[in-house]
């Protein structure tokens, strides 16, 4: 690898740090008077009570791609910075607090909007220039085997003529697998900060290759499911849409990302090998992309597929609800039909059974015959007009 050339995060970057530490901005101002951006955190908190614990992952200091420094605190990294004229500083933060932020940008000369972006999180992914300073925002995600489900995170980055700032909200990526694959590579590592936010992009991006390998394959489970009939498949479908959402609007502003920092290679005098890095983490992005829209798209296909297939089986289920009501009703009337030609000899027999002295026909010689063909004729008569509805 070449000579170290100054870093081209900007060509100004040379005028950002005058002498180590004499680099101050409208945050001296912004900064309570009496806090102090290079003293020691406290150790005790107000009443006596135990103070809560740093969110400084690992901080350390690096000359030439080498480590020469493990600073325990910022004030310390910042004494050795500026004690180092070629150093760079490399410090890792998981949800820090306010004064961390506040104290890392009174040093760093860190844009306050960038730093309310850091403090607040919930951002889009983005690049943003703030004079020699790279402010960039990434979505990672991580794949969790046993929910079946996408868990994202965010993390931003603050990339300086000396120094790089990352601060994690969220479990991925892991950045101290970054951190030791740079270290292996010293010949890489001296190229400065852009070649560690290089890195940082490669992990995130590689990160989200197991993701769509779950995803892929949940694609597949929901289409069994759903040509298998389960009641259950909707509710995954419409969950698996929704973090394909999230994905999109993780992957895809990266693509532009990516390619404003493929745009500034001659301005900012990139490293030829670094332009290399970069471009194929934007080809994987790209990919990646495409192949995330292509998810979401065959889980709105499906999802049609799957309504249409429960309204065939509601259909069917309907027609068979008709069919049994149909046949039902055909019983119905079998049944009325005998109960009224039943009924008909009932009637004649309960008449004639009563006890009454005076009825006519009571005394009658033919008066049991004529009741018998009575009761025969309505009851032949009924069968016939039931038989001619098709009642019977």
């Amino acid at each position: 690898m070449s000579e170290r050339r100054p870093s081209p995060v900007s060509k100004n970057a040379a005028n950002g740090r005058n002498g180590r530490g004499t680099r101050r901005s409208v945050w001296r101002r912004a900064l309570p008077q009496e806090q102090d951006a290079t003293a020691e955190p406290p150790e005790r908190g107000s009443g006596g009570e135990p103070a809560e614990p740093p969110s400084i992952v690992e901080a350390a200091l690096y000359s030439d791609g080498v480590r020469v420094s493990t600073p325990a605190t910022l004030a310390e990294t910042y004494r050795e910075l500026r004690d180092t004229p070629s150093g760079m500083a490399w410090i890792g933060l998981a949800r820090p607090t306010s004064d961390e932020l506040l104290s890392l940008a009174s040093e760093f000369d860190l844009h306050p909007l960038a730093v309310e972006d850091a403090m607040e999180a919930h951002q889009r992914p983005k690049l943003e220039r703030y004079g020699d300073t790279l402010f960039v925002v990434l979505r990672a995600a991580r794949y969790l085997d046993a929910p079946e489900e996408v868990d994202f995170a965010e993390l931003h980055v603050f990339v300086g003529p000396d120094f790089v700032i990352t601060v994690r909200h969220g479990a991925a990526p892991d950045l101290s697998a970054v951190r030791r694959r740079m270290e292996d590579s010293p010949d890489l590592l001296k190229l400065g900060p852009e070649a560690v936010l290089y890195a940082i992009l490669d992990a995130v991006v590689d990160g989200y290759a197991p993701v769509v390998e779950g995803v892929q394959n949940d694609i597949d489970e929901i289409e069994t499911e759903v040509f298998r009939g389960d009641p259950s498949v909707s509710r995954r479908i419409y969950e698996l849409s929704r973090e394909m959402v999230e994905f999109q609007r993780a992957t895809r502003p990266l693509v532009g990302m990516l390619h404003g920092l493929m745009a500034g290679f001659t301005k900012y005098e990139t490293d030829e090998e670094l332009q290399r890095y970069l471009r194929d983490v934007a080809d994987h992005v790209t990919h990646i992309s495409e192949r995330v829209d292509g998810f979401r798209q065959a889980l709105t296909e499906i999802l049609t597929v799957n309504a249409t297939l429960v309204t065939q089986q509601q259909n069917a289920e309907m027609r068979a609800l008709a069919e049994a009501g149909f046949e039902q009703n055909e019983e119905i009337k079998k049944i009325s039909s005998w109960a009224a030609i039943l009924f008909a000899p009932t009637l004649v027999g309960t008449i004639y059974g009563m006890n009454f002295r005076e009825m006519p026909e009571l005394h009658w010689v033919l008066g049991y015959p004529f009741a018998i063909v009575l009761m025969a004729a309505v009851c032949t008569s009924l069968y016939f007009i039931f038989k001619r509805k098709d009642w019977l």
